[in-house]
């Protein structure tokens, strides 16, 4: 039997269409990294517009497809969390599966793990980065990475890029300190990584703003009382 070295994960809410391209794209980038050696998690998380039965009937047809449906909505930290226990693979990786960031990065984050790293993740904050989205979330984003940087302390760029890979043992002796369960998550991995001491690398990627993303001003709110209260725990658990 063969041994399974990467594990990529596709965090998936009501994401049919896009699941259509991400699949095959996915299949075809990771046999081309690690032929033979890969499994594709697709993390759905109690949709309600047939993602789940497409998956389904995909995993039919090939072994690669793995489906980790939730009938009740988890959040997608906690969707992730459940994936990363359940992959067989020593290489974890997530993205997100509107390929937002171009394929032609994976070889990159994963070779980062190869290399020694125990977290390698985009970044579309970099001066070597190419982006292109609205305005308003490019303001949006890098006010929040800003706030991200000055609060906690940290020296990445770019915390909320759906474009990360993990060593999956450090990964999963990390997580139960983590207690974001949804968009956070991404963020506070990265935090806690950082202070404990983790190898992580940054690198930049070119990355497009997918159909039908938004920035509400309850997102905004939502995410900035995120870091004061990852702030305050921190300080807590210090003292």
């Amino acid at each position: 039997m063969v041994e399974i070295e990467v594990s990529a994960v596709l965090p998936v809410y009501n994401d049919l269409a896009a699941l259509r391209t991400a699949i095959p794209r996915s299949l075809e980038t990771l046999e081309e990294i690690a032929p033979g050696r890969f499994e594709l998690i697709v993390a759905e998380d109690g949709s309600t517009d047939g993602s789940a039965e497409f998956v389904r009937e995909y995993e039919t047809r090939d072994p690669r497809v793995r489906l980790l449906h939730a009938d009740d909505r988890l959040g997608r930290g906690r969707a992730l969390n459940r994936a990363f226990a359940e992959a067989k693979g020593s290489i974890v990786c997530y993205y997100d599966v509107d390929l937002a960031t171009d394929m032609q990065h994976l070889d990159e984050l994963i070779g980062s793990i190869r290399e020694g790293y125990d977290i390698a993740t985009g970044s579309r904050l970099l001066p070597d980065s190419t982006i292109t989205r609205s305005g308003g979330r490019e303001i949006a984003s890098r006010g929040y990475n800003m706030l991200v940087r000055l609060l906690l302390r940290s020296r990445f760029h770019d915390h909320q890029c759906g474009f990360k890979a993990f060593r999956r043992d450090r990964l999963l002796s990390l997580l139960p300190s983590v207690t974001a369960d949804h968009w956070f998550w991404d963020t506070e991995v990265l935090v806690r990584a950082q202070r404990n001491g983790y190898r992580i690398r940054e690198f930049p990627v070119r990355w497009q703003q997918g159909e039908g993303t938004t920035v509400r001003g309850k997102d905004v709110v939502e995410m900035g009382s995120a870091i004061v209260h990852l702030w305050w725990r921190l300080h807590v658990e210090k003292s």
